[in-house]
């Protein structure tokens, strides 16, 4: 066989295997991207370092990407594109200015996520929109301690591994501005702490479908501890698997 002949009968695989590689890369490529944001104008949690690290176990274990980020240039709607869901971990204050809310709506509108942990309610208080996405604004908490959780609705993957109540350790937020609009999974039992201002209606965490996208938020995080706590990651990551619209494998 001479070399003429071998090139005539290579020549169509290399074709095809042109035709493939696209194929190859797309697949690849094919994992949800989840953003990590913590930038803070105000108290700065030292729970942050830890929580991004659990976010990126959380991605490793469970099949998809992870990025953080404290630079908020990042909301651009080029860059957003990207991503399945974007979580704001333990922000406070003003984040963001006018361009970078302008994308972040943007982004919402066309069918993106969004979670918040603890403090992200902390945040945007001149931003009317974000109240409304995030669910509710801080107003106060008293000092860290035990209280009784009521899990109002385990039909989610958030909840689902729960029992009718959880006793913990953490932070707990008094809220003003609460969106009634939103789906609440979990209340907390105000005569089981002190320093409870909603009375018996508590919210802690809730979900909503909003302008096109979703929109998660869980009070559960204040402590360093509580990224080390699997019934926690448990719980977050139900919640992350809502705002990237992800279905659990069964």
């Amino acid at each position: 066989m001479n070399k003429n002949h071998v090139k005539k009968l290579l020549l169509p695989a290399f074709i095809i295997m042109l035709a493939v590689l696209p194929l190859i890369r797309i697949q690849a490529k094919a994992k949800p991207r989840l953003l990590v944001f913590s930038k803070t104008a105000g108290f700065r949690h030292d729970c942050i370092p830890a929580g991004k690290l659990a976010m990126i176990k959380l991605g490793q274990e469970n099949g998809f990407e992870v990025d953080t980020t404290e630079d908020a240039s990042v909301f651009n709607n080029k860059n957003l594109k990207r991503y399945a869901a974007i979580l704001f971990l333990n922000t406070t204050g003003n984040v963001l200015n006018e361009e970078e809310q302008t994308a972040m709506e943007t982004y919402i509108h066309n069918g993106g996520g969004y979670m918040g942990i603890h403090a992200a309610t902390d945040t945007e208080y001149d931003w009317p929109w974000y109240n409304k996405l995030a669910g509710a604004w801080f107003t106060s908490h008293p000092k860290q301690q035990n209280a009784t959780l009521q899990i109002v609705d385990r039909d989610n993957d958030a909840t689902r591994h729960l029992g009718e109540t959880w006793v913990r350790w953490d932070e707990w937020y008094n809220f003003k501005d609460l969106n009634p609009d939103v789906h609440v999974l979990i209340k907390i039992d105000e005569h089981s702490y002190e320093g409870g201002k909603n009375g018996d209606n508590h919210p802690m965490c809730w979900y909503h479908d909003f302008e096109g996208g979703r929109a998660f938020y869980t009070e559960l995080g204040h402590t360093k501890e509580s990224y080390a706590d699997p019934i926690y990651l448990q719980h977050v990551l139900g919640g992350l698997r809502y705002a990237m619209n992800i279905k659990k494998k069964s």
